[in-house]
């Protein structure tokens, strides 16, 4: 099952009365940095391709359309597509960048 784009973003303390489950505020997420590795592959971008289902593609996931989106870094961020025909570099190590995440937003 996939997980949301929101899925690691963490719940730290109340603001908003919620029925449910209580008021909340939310931590922003922490990116690390995606190192430029030989290993990397480059794709060019089809119709519709978007980060996300780009890292389905090739991670089997699409929760880590971040590690794309930061290797990619002067695409334009605001868009869920990726311009067509556009060079993307798809990372290949992923473990040591999920560690670095993992890391930085104390996630275990």
């Amino acid at each position: 099952m996939a997980t949301g784009r929101y899925s690691y973003t963490r719940i730290v303390s109340p603001i908003k009365a919620d029925t449910q489950r209580g008021p909340r505020r939310y931590r922003t997420t922490k990116y690390p940095e995606v190192p430029l590795v030989e290993s990397d592959i480059y794709v060019y971008a089809n119709t519709g391709d978007r980060f996300d289902s780009l890292a389905q593609q090739y991670y089997n996931n699409s929760s880590y359309w971040w590690i794309i989106s930061i290797a990619n870094d002067s695409l334009r961020q605001d868009s869920y597509y990726v311009p067509l025909n556009q060079q993307i570099r798809i990372p290949q190590e992923i473990g040591p960048i999920l560690s670095a995440f993992n890391k930085l937003n104390n996630v275990y």
